[in-house]
């Protein structure tokens, strides 16, 4: 049994023990995005910080809006949930977190999720919403994207459907515990599968399967570690060393050297998948989201 040297995420990780589900009975899709956008609901937001639904190119979403935002910055955030579950309500806090450390206005689309809309509906919306706050007149250098586990995959999707498109790229992208693989073949799914609280290799090939319908997981729109980089922007990608998806973010973030786009890979000790979210009981969170915004601070106009 590992014992870990920081107390809260020991704290954390009693919590998620005591609200997983009864695995004899596991909820259906409805039930779990119903539960996730609750606790999204229930985390508190910075103070000033304001958020209202708004819409692009037909893709519903929200705008969350931090004191201090630079005029004209913004943030296209796109929402892990596998594919299959989230939505801006559930990531609320963290977003609003890192768009006031980023100091721009945050766009999270409400992105068609599977098993009702199937792959690559998700890349379309993403692609849609980007192309969007383009035609309003945002500058690419005002512009960042950034996402968590399936959102963070979907960034890097939408890098490479920027490409395809010839599209101008964003100031840079920020990948958190990126679902990048979802053939699951890196070791972490192995070597951590004992130790990660939340994502189970049974799990995500439940939802790559739902997503995907079949199709193949070797499609880069799916898997961006297949992709082919050369010039997108720079990427930075923040991980846990407790996480089945650590060899995801260790392997994406060689493709991207590979092509020669600037990258910076961060491995939390300890941490666990999208440990950012914990803002509110982990210290670990809160210095994370600091460094992360200041980082997309740095390269937005």
């Amino acid at each position: 049994m590992a014992s870990w040297r920081d107390p809260e995420i020991a704290g954390v990780r009693a919590l998620l023990a005591a609200r997983a589900p009864d695995p004899s009975s596991p909820p259906s899709y409805a039930e779990r995005r119903a539960a996730m956008d609750a606790v999204g609901e229930a985390g508190a937001l910075p103070r000033g910080c304001f958020h209202e639904p708004l819409a692009l190119s037909g893709v519903k979403g929200e705008r969350v809006v931090p004191q201090g935002a630079v005029e004209g910055r913004r943030l296209l955030y796109l929402h892990g949930g596998g594919y299959t579950i989230g939505s801006p309500r559930s990531h609320r806090p963290m977003v609003a977190r890192l768009a006031e450390a980023a100091r721009a206005v945050a766009i999270v689309p409400d992105y068609r999720l599977g098993p009702e809309t199937r792959f690559p509906g998700a890349v379309e919306d993403a692609t849609a919403v980007y192309r969007a706050l383009l035609d309003a007149g945002t500058e690419p250098a005002g512009l960042a994207v950034a996402g968590d586990s399936a959102g963070g995959g979907l960034a890097m999707a939408l890098a490479l459907s920027l490409k395809a498109a010839g599209l101008p790229q964003p100031a840079g992208y920020l990948a958190i515990s990126p679902w990048a693989d979802l053939t699951q073949s890196g070791a972490s799914y192995r070597t951590k599968a004992d130790v990660d609280p939340v994502i189970t290799k049974a799990g995500l090939d439940q939802m790559a399967l739902a997503y995907l319908g079949g199709l193949d997981p070797h499609d880069p729109l799916a898997s961006p570690i297949f992709g082919d980089f050369e010039g997108v922007a720079p990427v930075m990608i923040q991980t846990g060393s407790e996480e089945a998806l650590l060899s995801d973010s260790v392997t994406l973030a060689d493709v991207l050297a590979q092509a020669r786009v600037e990258v910076r890979l961060e491995v939390w000790p300890e941490m666990i998948h999208v440990f950012q979210a914990y803002g509110a009981v982990l210290n670990a969170a809160r210095r994370a989201i600091r460094t992360s915004g200041a980082w997309l601070d740095e390269r937005l106009s």
